[in-house]
């Protein structure tokens, strides 16, 4: 027998956000992205070997450098495991300072630790930057795959709107980055390449995260309480 329901009830706010999956995000999202993102830890985690890396290239040989860089880099692998984190969370770190510090032994210049990061930047901003332009937004299509990929995600112009403005967000951060760092990179300064990857790299990731939370509630609240 098919209930009967109160057609008020029927619209989309009628179930409360909490009582659909993906939908509820606790008060303090920044805090919570963070988290995510491994907490103060995880800033930490991926600040020690940047600025390890360049304090050493001011007082030893490019040698040394690279091996104390991988010395801490390995002693904070094993701390992270000592403290029960997932391995490949644990591990990731390790494997990209050995990826940067590769390239600086190839290429013979300090400077060359941050260039992963510069390219990653710009191919961040041209993906991004490209979605939207084809009003597919990155991070729409990263929730619709999440939620089966069955919804019709883009014909809710609401929706739409707000994971334009998420992937925009995700934009500006990988633009600013790249634009920033290859500045810097140009004019040789080694140090405050470091400094520039510590100001944007966890910071700008939690305000940018913040805005696709927002993005990802909005399509739940939307299109969930409808389905």
């Amino acid at each position: 027998m098919i209930d009967q329901k109160n057609p008020c009830e029927t619209g989309p706010s009628a179930a409360p956000v909490a009582d659909v999956p993906g939908t509820a995000v606790p008060a303090g999202a920044g805090a919570t992205v963070l988290d995510q993102l491994g907490g103060p830890l995880g800033f930490v985690y991926s600040t020690v070997p940047v600025v390890v890396f360049v304090a050493a290239n001011a007082v030893v040989s490019l040698p040394v450098t690279i091996g104390v860089s991988i010395a801490v880099a390995v002693v904070l692998t094993v701390f992270r495991l000592l403290r029960g984190e997932r391995f490949a969370a644990a591990i990731g770190g390790l494997l990209g300072l050995a990826v940067a510090v590769g390239i600086v032994l190839w290429t013979g210049s300090a400077k060359d630790f941050f260039v992963v990061g510069i390219w990653a930047a710009l191919a961040g901003f041209v993906v991004t930057s490209a979605s939207v332009l084809a009003r597919r937004p990155l991070t729409g299509v990263v929730w619709n795959l999440l939620h089966g990929n069955a919804h019709r995600w883009r014909a809710d112009k609401s929706v739409l709107r707000a994971h334009d403005i998420a992937t925009l967000a995700a934009a500006v951060v990988f633009g600013g980055r790249f634009v920033v760092k290859e500045w810097l990179y140009l004019a040789d300064s080694t140090t405050w390449l470091a400094v520039a990857k510590i100001a944007m790299g966890t910071p700008l990731t939690v305000l940018a995260a913040v805005v696709v939370v927002w993005a990802f509630r909005r399509s739940s609240t939307r299109l969930l309480a409808q389905a």
